[in-house]
């Protein structure tokens, strides 16, 4: 497995073990903790996908970081 993936795996176990481990803190339930643990990422990918999409796109509307038109810097 490439380092970049393993990287990804590992810290995608990290976010799910906080998630639930504050879930259950606030909430006392290890059911209601696991269903948080597993919603919010998906969640949380969907509105960073969305969050890039609307930089792209300001960028591409302010000519972007080389200052030229439909340029997107990453």
């Amino acid at each position: 497995m490439p380092m970049h993936a393993f990287k990804t795996v590992t810290y995608s176990l990290m976010h799910l073990s906080v998630a639930m481990t504050v879930a259950f803190v606030l909430t006392g339930s290890w059911h209601a903790a696991l269903a948080i643990g597993l919603i919010e990422p998906v969640i949380q990918t969907v509105a960073y996908t969305l969050h890039e999409r609307a930089w792209a796109r300001a960028s591409v509307n302010r000519g972007g970081a080389t200052g030229r038109a439909g340029a997107v810097s990453p």
